[in-house]
C-alpha cells in the first residue's frame, strides 16, 4: 500500500543515494517531469540529471543532510535540450534523500491563480483599494524590470516592441513611448558595425519567434538614439504560449568598457610579445659579443698611428655624431666601432651588428627594417630589423659598400629622418639610432661609378677613422703577439711559449697582407705546432716572396717601363699576397677575386696559367 502511495503521489518524489550518487526509487510524476522512462530508470545517475547544476546540487545537498532538510528553487535539469527549473525540498533518511520536486513555472502559476481567486472573494471593494491583481502583478513585474542592470525589451511575432525596461532605456536613449510598438529592429538593430546594411531576416533576434530556439550573440551592435554604436552582447529567447510562439524577450549588456579593457590587455599582450622577442634578439647580440671575446676599447698598442685613432675614438665617442671607419680588411674595424660605441651615451644598450656583405639582396629591406606577417613568401610572423632592434642604441653597418643602391635610399632617409616602414606595412615608424659604418673600399670610387650614392655617403662620412694597417704599426708587433698568446693558451689550457728576438724579426719583416686577423690566425696555427715551448715563425721568410728574388723585385719598382716577363711577375706576386691576404679563399664576400677585382672564373684561369695552387694558402697547410 505504502509503495503504492508512492508511486501515485502527485509530486515528483525521487529517493536518492547522495552517497554512491544512484536514483534508489522515483514515482511515476517524477519519472513524467524527468522525461526517463521506467526502463531507463537505473540508468542515469543523480549528477547526470542535474549536471548543468552540480555545484548548487552539492551545496543543497550537503545543507540537507548537516540539518535534516533543505529546500531551494535554483536546481534545473534540462529536458529536450530547455532548462526546466524546479523548487526542490529535502528530507534526510538513514544517509538517503528524500527528494519533492516541482517544476517552477507550474508552482508560480498556481500562486497568483490562487491569489488572484482570493482577491475575487473579497469582493469589489477589495479590488478597488488594491486596484486590480493584473496590475498588481504587472507592478511587481516592473518593479523586477527596474531592478535588473541589464537592458530587457520585448517584440511580438511582428518584432513589433511590447516592452522596455528602464536599463534599456538609460543604455540606448531612447524613451519607452518612442520605440513601444514600433519595429525595434529598424530602430536599434538596422547597420552592421562596419556600416553595411542588417537585414531583418538575417538578425538573431527575430529568429527566435520563428525557430523557436534561444539565439545567443556575443558581439554585435545597437545603435543607439544619438546614432552612436554600442557593443553589447545579448540572448533573444522565444516566448510561447500554449505551444504558440507569440514573440522573444532580449536580455542585453553594454560591453563598451569590457571591449576597451580587452583592447587595452590585447595591446599590452602585443607589447609585451614585442619586448619579449627584442630582449631575446638582443640577448643572442650579446651572446654573441660574450663569445667573441673582443677587447672592447682596450686596443692593443703603442704606435703612433694608434695613439692618432685612439684619440679619435674619444674625441667622437661621447657624441651621437655617425662614424664612417675606413681601413684594410683585418685591421680591427670593429673592434673600433665597439670602442665608439663603450664610451658614447648609448653604450648601457648592445651594439647592433650588420654584416651587410653577408645578406642576400632581396633580404636586405626585411633584414634592415622589418617586415609583417605575410608580406611575402616565408614571412610566417611580424620580425623586428636591426634598425627597430637598435631603437636607443648604435648600429654598426659592416662592409657598408656592399649594400644595394636601390636600398641605399630607404638607408639614407632613416640616417636623416630617423623613420621607416616596416616590409608589407605603410605605418611609419621612428627610431634614434646611430649609426657607425665600415668599408675596406674606396666609397668615393664608388660614388664615381654610381655604385654608391653620394649623399648617403656624406651622411656617413660625417667623422672618418681610419684603422692603420698592421704593417704601418709594426712597433706593435710584440704587445700583439703576447697578446694573441695569452688567448690562444687561455684557451686552450696550456703553457705559454716564448719567441725569441729572431723569430720576432721575422714577424717584423713580414708584410702582413691580411693584417691583425692574419697575425692571430697564424700565432693560433703555431701555439698548436709549438716544440720545446718555443713558436718558430722562419717559414715566414719563404711565403714573403716564394717564387720571386729581392733583385726581381727592385728591378721591378726601379725601372720605368716593365717588360711582359716583369709584369707576369708581378701579377704572379700580386695573386699569391691575394690568396695569403684572404686565407686561399677565392670565391665569395672577401675572397681573392673580389680583392684582386677580378671575376672568379678569370683568377681561375691565372691560378692555372702561373700552376698556383689556392689549396696551399689556406690555414691549415701552411
Amino acid at each position: 500500500m505504502t509503495d503504492s502511495f508512492f508511486m501515485q503521489c502527485p509530486t515528483a518524489l525521487l529517493v536518492i543515494d547522495p552517497y554512491q550518487d544512484i536514483i534508489i526509487k522515483a514515482n511515476q510524476t517524477a519519472l513524467a517531469l524527468f522525461n526517463l522512462p521506467q526502463a531507463q530508470l537505473k540508468q542515469p545517475t543523480v549528477s547526470q540529471l542535474f549536471n548543468k547544476c552540480l555545484d548548487k546540487l552539492l551545496v543543497f545537498s550537503e545543507q540537507a543532510l548537516s540539518q535534516g532538510s533543505a529546500w531551494c528553487d535554483d536546481l534545473f535539469i534540462e529536458v529536450d535540450e530547455i532548462p526546466l527549473y524546479l523548487e526542490v525540498t529535502a528530507k534526510a533518511f538513514e544517509q538517503q534523500l528524500i527528494l519533492s520536486c516541482q517544476d517552477s513555472s507550474y508552482t508560480f502559476k498556481h500562486r497568483y491563480q490562487a491569489e488572484a481567486e482570493n482577491h475575487y472573494r473579497l469582493g469589489l471593494f477589495h479590488w478597488s483599494k488594491n486596484e486590480t491583481v493584473f496590475e498588481e502583478i504587472e507592478r511587481h513585474n516592473q518593479l523586477l524590470l527596474s531592478a535588473v542592470g541589464d537592458g530587457i525589451y520585448g517584440v511580438d511575432t511582428k518584432g513589433c516592441t511590447t516592452f522596455v525596461n528602464s536599463a534599456a532605456e538609460q543604455i540606448l536613449g531612447w524613451k519607452k513611448h518612442e520605440i513601444i510598438g514600433q519595429k525595434i529592429h529598424d530602430i536599434i538593430h538596422h547597420t552592421h558595425q562596419n556600416g553595411h546594411p542588417y537585414p531583418a531576416h538575417e538578425c538573431p533576434i527575430y529568429a527566435a519567434f520563428h525557430d523557436g530556439t534561444v539565439h545567443i550573440i556575443e558581439d554585435e551592435v545597437f545603435w543607439s538614439k544619438s546614432g552612436s554604436p554600442i557593443a553589447v552582447e545579448y540572448t533573444s529567447t522565444p516566448v510561447t504560449d500554449n505551444g504558440v510562439l507569440i514573440g522573444a524577450v532580449v536580455i542585453f549588456r553594454d560591453i563598451t568598457e569590457r571591449k576597451r579593457t580587452q583592447q587595452k590587455l590585447v595591446n599590452a599582450l602585443q607589447e609585451v610579445d614585442k619586448l619579449k622577442s627584442r630582449l631575446e634578439m638582443e640577448n643572442a647580440y650579446l651572446l654573441e659579443e660574450i663569445n667573441a671575446d673582443f677587447n672592447h676599447h682596450q686596443i692593443i698598442g703603442q704606435s703612433a698611428a694608434v695613439q692618432r685613432m685612439v684619440h679619435q675614438i674619444e674625441l667622437v665617442g661621447p657624441t651621437d655624431a655617425n662614424v664612417l671607419i675606413i681601413g684594410e680588411s683585418g685591421t680591427g674595424k670593429e673592434l673600433v666601432a665597439r670602442a665608439i660605441h663603450e664610451v658614447s651615451s648609448r653604450q648601457g644598450r648592445p651594439l647592433i651588428r650588420v654584416n651587410c656583405a653577408a645578406i642576400p639582396a632581396e633580404l636586405f629591406e626585411s633584414e634592415f627594417f622589418g617586415h609583417v606577417k605575410g608580406a611575402f613568401s616565408g614571412a610566417v610572423s611580424d620580425r623586428l630589423g636591426r634598425f627597430e632592434l637598435a631603437d636607443g642604441a648604435t648600429i654598426f653597418l659592416d662592409e657598408v659598400g656592399e649594400i644595394p643602391l636601390q636600398l641605399q635610399g630607404k638607408l639614407l632617409r632613416v640616417l636623416q629622418e630617423q623613420q621607416f616602414e616596416r616590409v608589407g606595412e605603410s605605418k611609419t615608424r621612428h627610431v634614434d639610432v646611430r649609426v657607425i659604418a665600415a668599408t675596406n673600399q674606396d666609397l668615393k670610387k664608388l660614388v664615381k661609378q654610381n655604385k654608391f650614392r653620394e649623399d648617403l655617403y656624406f651622411r656617413l662620412n660625417v667623422f672618418p677613422v681610419s684603422t692603420p694597417a698592421l704593417r704601418e704599426r709594426k712597433e706593435d708587433l710584440p704587445l700583439l703577439v703576447q697578446h694573441f698568446i695569452s688567448k690562444v693558451c687561455m684557451r686552450f689550457n696550456q703553457p705559454q711559449p716564448k719567441v725569441s728576438m729572431a723569430q720576432m724579426q721575422y714577424l717584423q719583416q713580414y708584410t702582413w697582407p691580411g693584417n691583425i686577423r692574419e697575425l692571430e690566425n697564424i700565432i693560433e696555427r703555431q701555439v698548436i705546432l709549438a716544440k720545446s715551448n718555443k713558436l718558430s715563425f722562419d717559414f715566414l721568410a719563404d711565403e714573403h716572396n716564394p717564387t720571386t728574388t729581392e733583385s726581381d723585385i727592385k728591378q721591378i719598382e726601379n725601372s720605368e717601363i716593365i717588360s711582359a716577363s716583369m709584369q707576369k711577375t708581378l701579377e704572379k706576386e700580386n695573386i699569391r699576397k691575394a690568396l695569403v691576404a684572404t686565407d686561399g679563399k677565392i670565391y665569395g664576400s672577401g675572397g681573392a677575386a673580389e680583392l684582386l677585382d677580378l671575376k672568379p672564373t678569370t683568377l681561375a684561369s691565372k691560378l692555372k696559367k702561373y700552376n698556383i695552387d689556392a689549396w696551399q694558402y689556406k690555414p691549415n697547410k701552411r
